[in-house]
């Protein structure tokens, strides 16, 4: 019997540790060189807690240095949560090109398009650059696409207040989820085709983008932290 009790209890031990091995890890990368967002500390805390509650293990930096190649074998996805202007040398660039193509993911939050402008790969990553904004007011989101885990929680129209980009180089073929109507706020400049989140699969990775995340109220709102978790979860493989 009690070589049986112990079999269970190495059997129970080795399963609990596959699980914690299994664990996924995430970089929360915040370093900026231009504009500096007031709410990347809140930014910071939201998406930390989301991580935590879904039993993610996550560290925050803004310290480039963790873009070695040791560093990013230790997770399965960075998000670029506001950083803005070049963030990374060439030798990091390279790293953090190789650890996409290996099948890792991205995930991009507000001013992660306002970073890397002479980096055609990373805009290609990200799938637009940032060009222009008008004030911080409340426009209506239409939500293309509510099958994705990023949406699925929305209404087809979302009500929401933050800072509306206008992006440039918006890659052809992003799987659009979400498209601002210009009609609903002053000051857009891109038309009736005017997407504010997206995906798509790129050079052997998953990357997830979303415009929203100026304010710190924003980082309030239930809608959009579960907007975040699941754009996360799509770009870890997370169903």
């Amino acid at each position: 019997m009690r070589k049986l009790y112990s079999l269970v209890l190495i059997m129970m031990a080795t399963m609990t540790f596959a699980s914690a091995q299994k664990s996924k890890s995430v970089l929360i990368f915040s370093k900026t060189t231009g504009f500096r967002h007031e709410s990347i500390p809140k930014g910071v805390e939201t998406v930390s807690k989301l991580l935590a509650d879904n039993n993610i293990n996550y560290l925050h930096t803004e310290d480039a240095v963790h873009f070695h190649v040791d560093s990013l074998k230790k997770y399965d996805a960075v998000i670029f949560l506001n950083t803005t202007g070049d963030v990374l040398d060439e030798t990091q660039k390279q790293n953090f090109q190789r650890f996409i193509q290996s099948g890792k993911g991205y995930v991009g939050i507000h001013a992660a398009s306002d970073t890397e402008y002479n980096w055609p790969w990373y805009g290609a990553l990200v799938g637009g650059y940032f060009v222009s904004h008008p004030a911080v007011q409340e426009a209506h989101i239409q939500v293309e696409n509510r099958k994705h885990i990023s949406t699925k929680h929305l209404p087809k129209t979302w009500v929401h207040r933050d800072e509306w980009y206008d992006f440039k180089d918006v890659k052809p073929g992003l799987h659009i989820l979400m498209a601002l109507d210009e009609t609903s706020y002053k000051g857009g400049k891109m038309g009736k085709f005017h997407p504010i989140a997206w995906f798509q699969e790129y050079d052997g990775g998953r990357a997830f983008y979303t415009g929203l995340g100026h304010t710190n109220e924003s980082y309030d709102s239930e809608l959009f932290q579960k907007h975040i978790i699941g754009g996360i979860k799509y770009a870890l493989k997370i169903k």
